[in-house]
């Protein structure tokens, strides 16, 4: 493959990633190329992370797929090293020896990259018939079981210095970055050589995970919520700078009559310049109605933590959940709650599941029952869910009086578009009272939010 088709490739498997890599990046990052030395692959990492790279948590999966794309070796190298003193024939040493060395290396010492493309070569190939093998990491780690030399490496480290100091933690916190190091090292021998027999494309579609801001909200883990829980504050500190910006100077007051007319009297009544009366800045009372069943839960935490960060920008914010009906939930998210543990909560001690079944029709009509003066001419109306109600009744004409009591009214659904209609959804017609936006991730929410402000 020439040096050219790597480079489409390349750039072509990033944007498949979800990585925002545009033509003219892909161009300067060609040009990059001409200006370093392309033997140095290091440096060449370095050339494209540069020109299309954008933030810092899209670079584990660029380094992912420059490792595929660009590898440091091939099958054709020689796995062993008996050129090097001390050091065993990794194609027929021991076990043991073979710890010895990764002790070594969680240590500190050169070479461990090398080492784990040996172990993978030892022990991570596994036959899947005739003429055919796979490549798996999970031999590897257990054939040498890194995580079990850390007893080991502590009474080499602290050689008879008390525990539980300094020491320890600093010993500790480096042999578990390093251990972490060669389970990544060993990841990545093991997709290089799925590459290597099913093709680079092939392995590139399922060896990166979407950034995080493109991460689907219905399937979205705890640990991923944990991220993006992150990145809440910091993106509404940039909602609320655009938004300060936008009030500064967005479109002028109603015209001033009397000191037009006043100004133009030294221009013997020609009204040259014109004078325009001052906004009042809209600072609006937010209402959320939230749909918290299972099926949507994950979506529920990250917007609610987000209506919340950005809390500073209403007069009021009032919070209300329902499942088949509806109770107010706004107690549970006061500030520098833990979103996590607030839903946790609400789920047992809110008011919002009558038999188990989402009924968006019975919680409209509960909802204007018991807080319909929550809505008024002041209010901004964000409905959260994905419009399935189970065949039930929908309502139509309470939403419709709902959204008509409101300033603005908007439905963010975090199904595809594609889904919509299907089954029980009834994503058209209540979209048709209330604007509803897809909103799939983080970055369709803050598309939306920025169009919002």
């Amino acid at each position: 493959m020439s040096l050219l088709d790597r480079h489409v490739g390349f750039v072509h498997a990033l944007r498949e990633a979800g990585l925002p890599v545009s033509p003219a990046e892909g161009l300067d990052a060609a040009r990059a190329l001409v200006m370093i030395d392309l033997a140095e692959r290091e440096s060449l990492r370095a050339a494209y992370a540069a020109t299309l790279v954008k933030r810092p948590s899209h670079r584990p999966g660029f380094d992912t797929l420059f490792d595929l794309w660009f590898p440091a070796s091939t099958t054709e190298l020689r796995i062993s090293r008996p050129d090097e003193p001390g050091l065993p024939d990794l194609e027929t040493a021991e076990v043991s020896e073979l710890r010895d060395r990764l002790a070594g290396l969680l240590l500190g010492a050169e070479g461990m990259n090398e080492f784990a493309r040996a172990m993978v070569e030892r022990f991570g190939r596994q036959p899947a018939g005739p003429g055919r093998q796979n490549w798996f990491s999970y031999p590897v780690m257990r054939a040498l079981s890194p995580e079990t030399l850390m007893a080991r490496l502590l009474a080499e480290v602290l050689a008879g210095r008390e525990r539980g100091g300094l020491a320890e933690r600093v010993a500790r916190q480096r042999v578990g970055e390093n251990t972490r190091r060669f389970e990544d090292a060993v990841s990545g021998e093991v997709r290089r050589r799925i590459a290597e027999d099913s093709g680079i494309e092939r392995i590139a579609r399922s060896a990166v995970r979407p950034p995080l801001e493109q991460l689907d909200f219905l399937r979205i883990t705890k640990a991923d919520l944990a991220r993006l829980r992150r990145e809440v504050h910091p993106l509404a500190r940039r909602l609320a700078a655009r938004l300060t910006v936008k009030h500064r100077l967005g479109h002028r007051g109603r015209l001033d009559f009397r000191r037009t007319v006043r100004a133009s009297l030294s221009s013997g009544g020609v009204p040259l310049t014109t004078f325009n009366r001052p906004r009042r800045p809209h600072k609006p009372e937010l209402v959320i109605l939230c749909d918290t069943s299972d099926s949507v839960a994950s979506f529920a935490h990250f917007t609610l933590l987000l209506t919340y960060a950005l809390r500073e920008q209403f007069t009021k914010v009032r919070a209300f959940g329902f499942v088949d009906t509806v109770d107010e939930i706004t107690r549970f998210f006061v500030p520098g709650a833990d979103v996590v543990e607030a839903m946790t909560r609400l789920t047992g001690e809110a008011d919002m599941v009558r038999f188990g079944r989402t009924n968006y029709g019975h919680a409209l009509e509960r909802f204007v029952e018991r807080y319909g003066d929550a809505i008024g001419p002041r209010t901004s109306l964000l409905i959260l869910g994905d419009a399935r109600s189970n065949y039930q009744p929908p309502a139509l004409e309470t939403l419709r009086r709902l959204a008509g009591g409101a300033r603005h009214a908007y439905w963010l659904n975090p199904e595809p578009t594609a889904q919509w209609d299907s089954g029980d959804s009834l994503a058209t017609a209540y979209g048709g009272i209330v604007p509803m936006y897809e909103c799939r991730n983080a970055a369709q929410l803050a598309a939306f939010i920025e169009e919002l402000v």
